[in-house]
């Protein structure tokens, strides 16, 4: 089975993100993704283990999954990191909603219910 191409992953509901632990070890965690001018974005906690994980290497495996993890499919080796900008990170959720839409606005009404969403992280990754 070939691996997916960027518009294969970019229209899956959740892909299963692999990050690597500094002995080489990955941990899969499904997550929400957008494409925007040809990268995906994602986002998570700031103070994640994920976030953590990316500052060590920045290599990643992404795979289209259910929401459970299960992977549905090959993976794809790819790059990643936390982005920095605000501009950047502002048109990233903007595309996050477009795909989630009422979904991702309960998770930010209750992340800013929760004073969580000051610590929110976006991760850009290539492939």
């Amino acid at each position: 089975m070939p691996q997916p191409s960027f518009q294969q992953l970019a229209a899956q509901r959740y892909v299963s993100l692999v990050t690597f632990r500094r002995n080489g070890n990955g941990v899969a965690t499904p997550i929400w993704i957008a494409p925007h001018n040809g990268k995906l974005y994602a986002f998570t906690d700031g103070t994640s283990a994920k976030i953590k994980r990316l500052r060590n290497s920045d290599r990643v495996r992404i795979a289209a999954c259910d929401g459970r993890g299960n992977v549905r499919g090959e993976y794809t080796d790819g790059r990643a990191r936390r982005v920095e900008d605000p501009a950047r990170s502002q048109s990233a959720m903007a595309a996050l909603r477009r795909k989630y839409g009422w979904q991702l606005a309960m998770i930010d009404f209750v992340s800013r219910l929760f004073g969580r969403i000051g610590r929110r992280a976006i991760i850009e990754i290539e492939i």
